[in-house]
């Protein structure tokens, strides 16, 4: 909180309004699944404690989760729900008016999920003595730098994610439907260790297979793994909210000679990349090294390295402001967390193998521990008799 009114301070903010469930979690604990309604957390310069506008039935949640008085919790009612005629954006309005918050400096979170165009119309007009600013990604880079306390809870991350990596190259195999795989994973996310267990990530697994390697984001059907089949498999670890993510890429039989070369050029990139990690270095500077390694092969990847990773809430694991691409200059620090995902896609099949690491005094540490080669399954002959596929209860 501190660090968030330091920050505001410098920007000539005196109110922020924080619509990224994510930012209002990091400084007050709130965590529900209430995303999908409005809601905000209004932090104030000179207030010691923020206050929390959302749904009357969640406000309960508000008061079990945050360190905030319970004063400090002021739902709207439900009929403010999906109703054209009024909107909570008018009654957080009203809230700020009552409590001489209307004249100020207001800074929103104008790019996230979380706010749309017409909770930024509804604003403006119902504050016309306000003056009201694009507050951008102020929180996301306070929460760029971890604590010790967030480092353990994404190792924990990290170890579900192993867990759950491993379950994926269990189950995969010719005849296996994809979304059998996809539960087995959402089983070992959830389940975790036997010390503790694991939150909903923020993105579901993506574990498309054969051509649709070629493109990163499909999830799931319920199509079967042909033999010979490339399958890649994108997911993370979540405690807490903390996310460690983790792609590898696996063959059910033989991989073609393109697609093993691709592996062992990614493979490469990626080692060597890790290698000039270290405190100090830009971000745009770890992501020539990998361009040049590639490069010797004649390969080119035009979307960027990696991201920052950490807190998060669906749609996504990234934190939305260290981009490892040409032309970001970040100056990488210790206990920055990034997610390093070197995928190469063509035509007809694609390859990823990431690291999630941690930026240490001296170098980095991966979040994980999971080999990085391409994995070469051969198929379970036990799934058929006489050349057809066994029932799923039989196998």
């Amino acid at each position: 909180m501190r660090k968030t009114k330091q920050k505001m301070n410098e920007q000539g903010m005196e109110v922020l309004i924080l619509v990224n469930p994510s930012n209002m979690y990091y400084l007050s604990g709130y965590d529900a699944w209430s995303f999908y309604v409005h809601q905000m957390l209004v932090v104030m310069i000179d207030e010691e404690q923020p206050i929390w506008i959302g749904r009357e039935m969640d406000a309960n949640s508000a008061k079990i989760s945050t360190w905030m008085h319970n004063d400090n919790v002021i739902p709207y009612p439900d009929d403010y729900v999906q109703n054209d005629v009024k909107h909570p954006m008018e009654f957080a309005a009203n809230i700020l008016k009552e409590i001489g918050q209307a004249n100020r400096v207001i800074g929103v979170e104008m790019e996230t999920h979380y706010f749309s165009a017409l909770s930024y119309q509804k604003l403006v007009k119902s504050l016309p003595n306000a003056t009201i600013i694009d507050a951008g990604q102020l929180v996301n880079w306070v929460r760029v730098i971890k604590s010790p306390q967030e480092i353990n809870y994404m190792k924990k991350a990290g170890k579900i994610a192993e867990l759950a990596m491993q379950r994926a190259y269990e189950t995969i195999d010719e005849g296996v439907r994809e979304c059998d795989v996809a539960a087995n994973i959402y089983q070992a996310q959830v389940s975790g260790t036997a010390e503790y267990g694991g939150d909903y990530p923020a993105i579901v697994p993506m574990i498309p297979s054969g051509r649709k390697t070629s493109a990163p984001h499909f999830t799931w059907t319920d199509d079967r793994y042909d033999r010979n089949d490339p399958a890649i498999i994108e997911l993370a670890g979540c405690y807490k909210r903390y996310h460690s993510p983790l792609a590898r890429t696996m063959v059910i039989g033989q991989p073609s000679q393109q697609m093993e070369e691709t592996a062992k050029v990614v493979t490469e990139g990626l080692n060597e990349t890790l290698e000039v990690i270290k405190p100090g270095i830009t971000s745009e500077e770890i992501e020539a090294v990998w361009r040049k390694t590639i490069g010797q092969y004649g390969y080119e990847k035009t979307s960027r390295l990696g991201y920052s990773v950490g807190l998060s809430y669906p749609p996504d694991w990234g934190e939305h402001t260290i981009s490892v691409r040409k032309g970001d200059r970040t100056i990488i620090q210790p206990n920055m967390t990034l997610h390093l995902i070197p995928g190469l896609w063509f035509e007809n099949y694609g390859v990823e193998i990431s690291e999630a690491i941690r930026i240490t005094d001296n170098g980095y540490e991966t979040l994980a521990n999971f080999p990085r080669d391409l994995y070469m399954k051969q198929p379970s002959p036990s799934l058929f008799v006489n050349g057809n596929l066994l029932s799923r209860e039989n196998y």
